[in-house]
């Protein structure tokens, strides 16, 4: 049967009073999870009402599959479609439906607009959907919250082991720049972070050891001209590594070769974004590329290799040093003077420091490949899972009690 048969799109406007208010960045995609434990209260007069039994499901972008049960009244964004089931729906019953993947590629097929795609409940209430009793309705939700809850432990369990990583890796490139030196023989540098170097080391700028230039401005011509050719851009680069699988192109002048291109062994360095700072080395894989405004390109002018950059960028970028930088309000930035001005600690023997971290980062990296890997295969798990209870592939009361989540495809 059609969904907007038995399900009700609630449009009532808020009347401006405070009340906990529900965000799109607050609900976790797929999962129907809030992502925080205490919503914000709110006097917004565009916002819309909601209360306990209505599914709310993002119209925004809804291939994130975005749904909530409210379990009190509260208010949201508009960006929220407010779905109210009649008495032979179970609400619990129509969040798992929201959730599963028919639903959500119906939603975004129905959708309209290109960056920024929404649905509507006159286009996705058409959706049809299987209707059991609504005692069956009950049991396939209580079975979907008792084996999501298993499969989230194991969720959990992957994330713990992946922030483990992470707190390694971290500690392993603080040895590394600390040169392992305490305040029993070390030399003090007043950063909390990195409190000690070696009494041989020495501090310096950035600019004394490695030259740096921003990128190539992006103009209403970039697209036409007889030089068009391939350019990195901040959504290019990340810790580490470069990704080239999406490239843009953009003209260049022959005086402009130098001064934008990048060469094996340099140095790119996000300026702007939720990625600021990040940066990996260019290995050189396409013949001639360039680089945008989005990042910089730094090079080696001295005996410090730039892979001690970039780990010091990690570092003090976990440690929190660019939080202040740049205007948070908005975008945060490390601007080209920022970033020459950074003080970092030089060694006397980088490039060995530099080749054994790499090596301990490199393994760790292949861990947290595997562990990504396994978080993917339990969330596509999740999925058709619900799918396939929702839609009636099997019979949940001879289910409980097995692993159902083998062999259940979408």
């Amino acid at each position: 049967m059609r969904i907007k048969s038995v399900v009700h799109n609630v449009v009532q406007k808020s009347d401006g009073a405070s009340r906990p208010f529900l965000g799109l960045e607050d609900i976790e995609s797929g999962t129907g999870r809030l992502l925080v434990k205490d919503l914000p209260f709110k006097a917004a007069e565009d916002s819309i009402c909601h209360g306990p039994g209505d599914v709310l499901f993002s119209k925004l972008r809804p291939y994130l599959a975005k749904s909530y049960l409210p379990s009190a009244n509260g208010t949201g964004t508009g960006e929220l479609l407010v779905l109210r089931p009649n008495a032979e729906v179970n609400a619990k019953f129509l969040l798992y439906v929201t959730l599963s993947h028919p639903w959500v590629a119906w939603a975004n097929t129905t959708a309209y607009g290109t960056k920024m795609p929404r649905t509507s409940w006159e286009l996705v209430g058409d959706y049809r959907t299987w209707l059991p009793p609504l005692e069956e309705q009950r049991r396939i939700a209580d079975f979907l919250d008792a084996e999501t809850a298993r499969i989230d432990r194991l969720a959990a369990a992957r994330d713990a082991q992946l922030s483990a990583l992470e707190e390694r890796e971290l500690a392993v490139i603080g040895h590394m720049l600390s040169g392992g030196a305490t305040s029993q023989g070390g030399r003090a540098t007043d950063w909390p972070w990195l409190p000690y170097i070696p009494a041989n080391w020495s501090i310096g700028p950035v600019y004394a050891y490695y030259s740096t230039v921003l990128g190539k401005m992006l103009n209403p011509e970039r697209a036409s001209g007889e030089k068009l050719r391939p350019y990195l851009r901040n959504a290019n680069v990340h810790w580490y590594e470069i990704n080239t699988a999406d490239m843009a192109s953009m003209h260049f002048e022959a005086n402009e070769v130098r001064r934008y291109s990048v060469a094996p062994g340099d140095l790119l360095v996000c300026e702007g974004g939720a990625g600021v700072a990040e940066a990996a080395v260019w290995d050189g894989r396409i013949e001639e590329c360039y680089f945008q405004k989005s990042l910089h390109r730094v090079r080696r002018s001295s005996e410090v290799p730039v892979e001690w950059l970039m780990y010091w960028l990690r570092f003090a970028k976990a440690c929190g040093v660019f939080d202040a930088s740049g205007n948070l309000a908005t975008i945060p930035h490390l601007t080209g003077e920022q970033l020459r001005q950074c003080r970092i600690p030089i060694p006397h023997d980088g490039q060995r420091l530099i080749r054994e971290t790499s090596r301990r980062i490199g393994d760790m990296a292949k861990a947290g490949t595997l562990l990504n890997r396994a978080q993917k295969t339990l969330s596509e798990r999740r999925q058709a899972l619900i799918t396939a209870a929702v839609t009636g592939q099997f019979d949940v009361s001879t289910a409980s009690g097995r692993n159902v989540t083998d062999g259940v495809t979408a």
